[in-house]
């Protein structure tokens, strides 16, 4: 007798430190079983709708948005998304029919999981930083089980309820010792010097480019090449301020290839999110983090001193970082030893199985 297929509604996303995650706990269900179907619940009108589908997996939309950190008229709408949205995930829950319901983070995770709680299928959530925010804690009350990526969570959970199990990153990035040619030659870099790796998040940083393009002469005398991701909002203006140092200096919008780019790298200058940390410690990169200051619970901040209290990071405060990052990078190029203390002690963070031990708690959640 054949066994039913087995279902799996995926929600969340808004940035790619959401998005990327949520489909490596995918890929990982699809490895152990083919057969398994996976929905996925995004947020109309945010990068998941376009991301998920090119991953090869269907996705529905919610009309929620965040709360606007300024005054801003949207808000006032805001209630009335929330109830449209749960009323929706109640029917995409009701039509599905999933064996377990798996919240990342983002603007339709807590609607969905709401609704999936309170018609009693068995949700997991993950809560990728080292300070849970409010919906997660909310949440946490109701699900059966918390995967986390830090120690000490007990403080936000129901320590019955916790898994340590990482953040999960992108498959290609596990092992990206060998393919250092194939990123110079990806990217257009010569290779002959030093390596500087430049990523804001998916979307962007201000303040990252800002202290890049304030810094562009002193970058172009330091003698390294610079590889640098703006954010497609970012690119433009920060591309025309360094066309004249072209030669050692690429401006993208967005890298597509972040096994290469993590591949060619010396030191990386990166945001101090979930994603990027996670990515950081599995590819043993020595890097510089700024954490954004337009986050909940500045979370952030929070996530970079998890790695300087270990001796595995450096961080430059986002007021700082026009004076300060691209100088700590820099000495940092060219201090050999620093750089291995930093590359051990984060590689020792490193949780590479992250995908696969989300994916046995979502298995073990359908067997009971």
């Amino acid at each position: 007798m054949s066994r039913p297929q087995r279902k799996v509604i995926i929600s969340g996303g808004g940035t790619g430190g959401h998005i990327f995650p949520a489909i490596a706990i995918a890929n990982a269900l699809k490895r152990r079983d083919a057969g398994i179907d996976i929905l996925f619940v995004g947020a109309q009108g945010r990068m998941e709708m376009e991301k998920i589908p090119k991953a090869g997996y269907q996705i529905v939309g919610l009309p929620i948005a965040g709360l606007q950190r300024k005054l801003d008229l949207k808000n006032l709408m805001l209630p009335f998304k929330v109830i449209n949205s749960v009323m929706k995930a109640r029917a995409i829950v009701k039509q599905f029919r999933p064996d377990v319901a798996v919240g990342v983070g983002g603007y339709a995770s807590a609607p969905l999981l709401f609704a999936a709680s309170w018609m009693k299928v068995p949700c997991l959530i993950q809560e990728q930083n080292s300070y849970a925010g409010i919906t997660n804690k909310q949440l946490g009350k109701r699900v059966k089980k918390i995967c986390v990526a830090y120690d000490g969570m007990e403080k936000f959970f129901p320590s019955d309820k916790i898994v340590l199990t990482g953040n999960p990153v992108r498959h290609d990035i596990i092992h990206t010792e060998s393919k250092r040619e194939e990123g110079l030659k990806y990217f257009g870099l010569k290779g002959d010097r030093k390596i500087l790796l430049v990523i804001g998040g998916s979307l962007g940083a201000r303040t990252i480019n800002d202290a890049i393009r304030a810094n562009l002469d002193e970058l172009s005398r330091s003698g390294i090449e610079v590889l640098w991701q703006t954010g497609n909002n970012y690119f433009d203006a920060n591309s025309v301020a360094a066309n004249d140092f072209h030669e050692r200096i690429k401006v993208l919008a967005f890298i597509d290839r972040m096994d290469l780019a993590y591949a060619v790298a010396d030191v990386v200058i990166s945001r101090a999110g979930a994603l990027s940390i996670a990515e950081l410690c599995v590819t043993g990169k020595p890097g510089i983090l700024v954490p954004s200051p337009n986050v909940a619970e500045d979370h952030q901040t929070k996530n970079a001193l998890a790695l300087v209290n270990k001796n595995a990071a450096i961080m430059v405060k986002d007021q700082e970082a026009n004076e300060k990052m691209v100088r700590e990078a820099l000495n940092l190029l060219q201090d050999v030893q620093m750089q291995q203390q930093l590359r051990n002690n984060i590689a020792a963070l490193a949780k590479p199985r992250a995908d696969e031990e989300i994916a046995d708690e979502i298995f073990k959640l359908m067997k009971n």
